[in-house]
């Protein structure tokens, strides 16, 4: 009998610590109005390229981009920033989640660019879990409907890992469709990929501040009263990997 008592205290105690090591969650803070931190998440890195078509670079690159230049714009507005990855590295989703669980009082945004096997899809797309991310969710997605000639792709739920075991308010969006010629063209332009970072930016700092606070960038504030997309270069340093 002692042996089968020590025994099954063995086999709790050994579950315990397989516990330990999975990510779970106590249900989500809502830090909408009171947030100082920003984790800022670049979709996939590394062996990852995510999507990947003829019409725009591999979505690594383009989503760490605009990932970069978000985490700037936000320092400036004198918000702390947490970025997941801040160069080509692969980095797991599990690592990611507990990246954005470790901040006591932040909100949490990925970026990606979409993929379709139908080339006429196309649009930019917000997606949330919580219900403590809807707002945050929607004002992300209203503000980029601000750049010309934007598809709305509407604002919608998913049960995506980030955003499932978030212990913060967590939202991810889909900057455009890389599998569509116009989406995957604009996805090149640094100066398309900049306005993306300001919209995103700004809808973040009024979401903190209130409306009226942010300061756009001089580019952004041209791109928005111009009827073309911008043509500018790349901006990104030529890829030979594939998907």
């Amino acid at each position: 009998m002692p042996s089968q008592v020590t025994r099954l205290v063995t086999i709790a105690f050994v579950a315990s610590l397989a516990a330990c090591s999975t990510v779970t969650t106590t249900g989500v803070k809502n830090t909408t109005k009171t947030f100082n931190t920003v984790v800022v998440d670049a979709g996939h890195g590394g062996k990852d390229s995510g999507a990947y078509r003829r019409y725009g670079p591999p979505e690594k690159m383009v989503a760490l981009d605009v990932a970069q230049r978000l985490n700037r714009k936000l320092r400036e507005s004198q918000l702390k920033t947490v970025m997941t990855r801040d160069s080509d590295v692969f980095i797991e989703l599990n690592n990611r989640v507990a990246i954005e669980n470790a901040q006591k009082n932040a909100i949490f945004v990925s970026i990606h660019f979409n993929d379709s096997r139908r080339r006429v899809v196309h649009g930019v797309e917000t997606y949330y879990h919580s219900g403590a991310s809807f707002d945050l969710a929607n004002g992300i997605q209203a503000k980029l409907m601000t750049i010309p000639h934007s598809k709305n792709g509407g604002v919608h739920t998913a049960n995506f890992r980030v955003l499932r075991l978030a212990t913060c308010p967590a939202v991810l969006v889909e900057c455009g469709y890389l599998s569509n010629r116009n989406d995957g063209s604009q996805a090149r332009d640094w100066e398309y990929r900049e306005l993306l970072a300001d919209r995103i930016a700004e809808a973040i700092v009024e979401q903190r501040f209130g409306s009226g606070v942010y300061h756009a960038s001089a580019l952004a504030a041209q791109s928005q009263s111009q009827t073309e997309s911008p043509s500018g270069g790349t901006g990104l340093a030529p890829s030979t990997g594939h998907r």
